[in-house]
């Protein structure tokens, strides 16, 4: 008989060797561990301690690349670095 889990994850059971979604999809321990295992290190990768301080986004505000844009005419562009030699 499957046991139901509650709270955030009511829908979802254990049946078996399985963790079973609400729609039908199986996972066993070990897709589950392979997945922890990859989010651990993309989350080391990008330089999070953790999933909660890259969920609120802590360190990307802090560390946020600063952006500036400069529109130039071309030709002006062209001619003050180029000149009239190219044409």
């Amino acid at each position: 008989m499957p046991q139901y889990l509650t709270g955030k994850f009511y829908g979802f059971y254990v049946a078996g060797n399985y963790l079973v979604s609400p729609d039908g999809q199986r996972m066993t321990p070990e897709r589950l561990r392979g997945l922890l295992w990859r989010d651990e290190l993309e989350l080391r990768r990008a330089g999070y301690a953790s999933r909660r301080r890259a969920e609120n986004g802590t360190q990307a505000r802090q560390y946020q690349a600063k952006v500036k844009v400069i529109i130039v005419d071309l030709a002006d562009w062209h001619s003050r670095n180029v000149g009239s030699l190219a044409g």
